[in-house]
């Protein structure tokens, strides 16, 4: 698998978190996509087409080689053998607010074609995607069509931005954070959701699991209840449970996978004939 991400500059700053290109196609067939807060844009170059398997829904979902993948709850899974080369924008959180042409709350816990968004305009940045001779061509390809729909774009508004830093700090409190932002406890949940995608309990507690995340995959054994009680759970089983949610497997099990050939964020799952997750870990390269 080769990987490469790009972080670009003023004025998407903000807006943007980084651009990323992604080649060759791993062994096994699916991948599951752990929920992280942000907003994805994505584009197939190998396929006009994109296969994604929901829990909430029986088969794939097809969808056309230029689409958003909204904020989501819960993890969902890809086909990642017509993912064989594919770049991406991984939006900052509440960053994409005007840039897709709807509001992070309207693309919530769904897919949607580009061609949904930004009508034939879609087309063409997939066309000369597919066209550019290098990764750098597509990088740029991909910043200057994101500078030009910056004039439509708004930043998010203030009180949005300050509660995005403060959950961030493990221990943060979704009451305590609408406390000092002076705000009902119902608006602040409402322009949150508009600019972000999630409620802010949601996106606290994923954000404290992709915390954690981070932390574990840098250990080799991790300490569990410590590491538990530093991201800001009650305690170990706290933990297990919220990431038994949110990523489908225990924390071992999640750990374990780090070994497989997978973009940050995702997780191999075992293809049929494959018993387990320790099947999938010793076969990877």
């Amino acid at each position: 698998m080769q990987y490469r991400i790009h972080k670009p500059g003023a004025p998407l700053v903000g807006h943007v978190d980084f651009l990323w290109a992604l080649s060759d196609a791993p062994d096994h067939a699916r991948e599951r996509i752990l929920p992280n807060g942000t907003i994805e844009l994505v584009v197939n170059l190998a396929e006009d087409r994109f296969a994604i398997a929901s829990a909430r829904a029986a088969g794939s979902l097809q969808l056309p080689g230029a689409m958003v993948s909204g904020c989501y709850r819960a993890p969902f899974e890809i086909d990642t053998r017509v993912h064989a080369s594919i770049v991406g924008v991984h939006f900052a959180p509440g960053g994409a607010a005007g840039l897709l042409g709807a509001a992070p709350g309207e693309l919530a816990d769904t897919h949607v074609g580009l061609g949904e968004l930004w009508a034939g305009a879609a087309v063409e940045l997939r066309e000369r995607l597919c066209a550019a001779a290098s990764v750098d061509e597509r990088f740029r390809i991909l910043e200057r069509a994101l500078r030009d729909r910056l004039a439509r774009a708004r930043e998010p508004r203030a009180a949005v931005r300050a509660a995005l830093v403060a959950l961030e700090r493990p221990g943060s409190e979704v009451g305590r954070v609408t406390q000092d932002l002076q705000l009902s406890r119902r608006r602040f949940i409402e322009i949150f959701t508009q600019d972000v995608g999630m409620t802010p309990k949601r996106y606290a507690r994923v954000r404290r699991f992709q915390r954690a995340l981070s932390r574990a995959t840098a250990q080799r054994a991790p300490a569990w209840a410590e590491l538990a009680t530093a991201c800001g759970y009650a305690d170990q089983s706290h933990l297990c449970r919220e990431w038994a949610e949110l990523a489908g497997v225990s924390p071992s099990e999640l750990v374990m996978l780090r070994n497989a050939r997978v973009k940050e964020g995702h997780l191999a799952v075992p293809d049929e004939g494959v018993k387990s997750i320790q099947d999938v870990v010793a076969s990877a390269p």
